[in-house]
């Protein structure tokens, strides 16, 4: 059974009926005040096509940061309504609760065509999977859609369960097509030579999509502090670089396999004695006992830079090194600039490797930039998310 998109199916279908919409709204927030508008911005085309179905309510989800269950005023979706509605040039209506009671009289009142319900996340069920608190938010609406993309990895009540009411009635937004499509790229036949690019703090964080992976690379380029359990695996000296046994264990596992050889590793480094002193450079692979390795040096730049000018394919997942400090970004700023300029196929996913690609202003130049770190990374392991397979599928 193939997904249904929303632009598939007649607009008349829409047409004078109320559409509730689950929306990734999780953007950074500092005193109230949007930082990065990205996520709400990619939803835009999907709520626009919507409005323009003439539905007689559109009905948003969405979450913000993890209140886990709570009522957190800074976490309110207040800001987002008012950055969604001067986009979108309508008024919208914020509610006191996604399970308020005053819901259902809003829904047949004539003012007021777009209603936000409060942070889905407020709600205790939602992360749980409530299917009382999905049958809630479906009895609202005759039509589902879904364009959360970055929430689909997980079998939450608004993304997952949801689906159990809308038979025949669920639909997928622009978003989740725009990055299914980019996906597969990276998940069905990418063209060769396939380069992946892994970075970021933990091997058991990533293990499962590294093993993934090397079935598939031509190589795998890793760096950051993902790099020192394999180096250590490797019996090479780490200093103090960030570094658990487990991790050191799980880095041998995968050096043990035959794939292994895809592999390729930091030849030297950017240190310091402490992760805000001075950088200096190690120029072997070796880094001293007192030193700890903050980002990847000129001889490593140079190694990965000649693999990627080959690549048809590329997926970065992860920076290089501490980016957030200026002494320790240029192993990450580099590899951005290596990706805007080859030809080749290049997808970036993962918070991190995005906010440094988007602050080195070369994003415009990437093939595409993914919305969800950890589900873009799952949908890669297993070709599919929860959520995706409940829209497609229903749930049992």
């Amino acid at each position: 059974m193939a997904l249904k998109y929303i632009d598939e199916v007649s607009k008349e279908i829409f047409q004078g009926s109320k559409i509730l919409c689950r929306l990734d709204l999780n953007v950074p927030l500092k005193n109230g005040i949007i930082q990065d508008s990205t996520r709400i911005d990619e939803a835009l085309d999907t709520i626009n096509y919507l409005l323009s179905c003439n539905p007689k309510k559109l009905i948003i989800v969405g979450h913000l940061g993890r209140p886990k269950g709570e009522r957190k005023e800074e976490l309110s979706l207040a800001p987002v309504g008012e950055y969604l509605a001067e986009k979108i040039g309508q008024e919208i209506i914020l509610t006191e609760s996604a399970v308020d009671r005053g819901i259902k009289t809003q829904l047949e009142l004539p003012k007021g065509k777009i209603i936000l319900l409060e942070n889905i996340r407020f709600e205790k069920g939602e992360t749980k999977g409530d299917k009382e608190l999905a049958s809630t938010l479906a009895s609202y609406a005759d039509f589902y859609v879904n364009d959360a993309f970055g929430t689909c990895h997980r079998k939450h009540a608004s993304t997952y369960e949801i689906n159990s009411f809308f038979k025949n009635k669920a639909y997928a937004g622009f978003l989740l097509k725009k990055e299914i499509i980019a996906l597969n790229k990276i998940v069905e036949r990418p063209k060769t030579p396939f380069v992946a690019i892994i970075g970021g703090a933990k091997v058991s964080d990533k293990i499962k999509v590294i093993e993934s992976l090397l079935t598939n690379v031509t190589d795998l380029l890793i760096g950051g502090a993902m790099a020192y359990p394999f180096l250590a695996a490797k019996g090479h000296k780490i200093g103090k670089s960030l570094c658990s046994k487990e991790d050191i264990s799980l880095a041998k596992k995968i050096l043990s396999t035959p794939n292994a050889q895809k592999i390729h590793l930091p030849l030297d480094h950017v240190v310091s004695d402490d992760i805000n002193g001075a950088p200096g450079n190690c120029a072997e692979i070796d880094i001293a006992e007192s030193m700890i390795g903050l980002d990847i040096g000129t001889k490593t730049k140079e190694s990965y830079k000649k693999i990627l000018e080959t690549a048809q394919t590329v997926l970065w997942n992860g920076p290089m090194g501490m980016f957030e400090n200026e002494n320790y970004s240029k192993g990450t700023f580099f590899i951005a600039e290596i990706l805007s300029t080859i030809n080749a196929y290049t997808l970036v996913g993962g918070g991190d490797s995005v906010s440094a690609l988007k602050k080195s202003g070369l994003a415009d130049k990437i093939s595409h930039v993914s919305t969800g770190g950890g589900a873009s990374l799952e949908y890669i392991e297993n070709g599919t998310l929860p959520g995706i397979q409940a829209l497609k599928f229903g749930i049992n």
